[in-house]
């Protein structure tokens, strides 16, 4: 008993140590500050029918001006500020209609989906919303996922399994694996997806210099494997900078590969 309040004391004695080094150090200005949505006006209903998703709307405001409040110094107060890093380009969050067909999912089904899409998370919502977005892109089906991370997980683990389920039992051949180009700076969710595909052997994997077109040339050049594909983001989002696309094109004439495109940026 008394060496376990010892212990307790000494991580007491080195936790308040550290805090307070840290408060003396930069740690603190990198501490997430507390964004404060805008609330309705009094002249707004939040769950207002809308037939259109044509901006700029009352929506819009979120994206354009939010309060900020620190979060070691609440006296502060708030500051208003205008955001440029939410990941909610086009602001459908708060768009009316989004809000109120979530609210009525939430009265169906309660809160999230309780458990992974493969056991028993998968309702018949998700699937309507599949069958709509296939529609919507013409296209056989759709599968959506939780965020656009897990989707380029999910689509290169995918597209690594595809040599291994053409040779049925046997290991492919160098040849007939899948060779798979990135740009350097691609999105981590691209690189992670990757280290996946690379960990199961199914593909081999090929880094090209930052938006050199010439290194990749050389590399798609050098490859025998018969199925390439390159990836790439549109618009690399750490950088700012975008994909030399008309020559991606070209190359593509020339080498004949998949070309994916991560546009989530853009």
């Amino acid at each position: 008993m008394a060496a376990t309040s010892a212990a307790a004391a000494m991580w007491e004695e080195l936790v308040v140590k550290a805090l307070a080094r840290m408060g003396k150090s930069d740690y603190i200005a990198n501490l997430p500050n507390y964004v404060c949505l805008p609330k309705p006006t009094p002249d707004e209903d939040p769950l207002a029918d809308l037939d259109t998703f044509d901006g700029p709307g009352p929506w819009d405001r979120t994206l354009l001006e939010v309060e900020v409040q620190n979060p070691m110094d609440a006296a502060a107060g708030r500051r208003k500020m205008v955001v440029f890093s939410s990941n909610d380009y086009l602001n459908l969050s708060t768009h009316p209609a989004i809000r109120k067909t979530a609210a009525k999912a939430a009265l169906v089904y309660g809160m999230g989906p309780r458990a992974s899409s493969m056991t028993s998370g998968h309702t018949d919502y998700h699937r309507l919303l599949e069958d709509t977005l296939a529609d919507l892109t013409k296209k056989e089906a759709c599968v959506i996922t939780p965020t656009g991370f897990a989707a380029n997980n999910a689509f290169l683990a995918a597209l690594g399994s595809v040599a291994s389920l053409t040779t049925a039992a046997r290991k492919p051949a160098k040849h007939e694996k899948i060779a798979i180009f990135s740009d350097a700076l691609n999105h981590a969710s691209i690189i992670d997806g990757l280290r996946i595909v690379e960990r199961h052997q199914e593909a081999d994997v090929f880094v090209y210099k930052h938006n050199d077109m010439k290194h990749l040339d050389e590399l798609l050049s050098n490859c025998p494997a018969d199925r390439k594909v390159v990836f790439t983001d549109s618009l690399f989002s750490m950088e700012g900078d975008f994909a030399p696309m008309l020559e991606l094109v070209e190359l593509r004439k020339k080498h004949g590969f998949l070309f994916v495109i991560d546009d989530v940026s853009a």
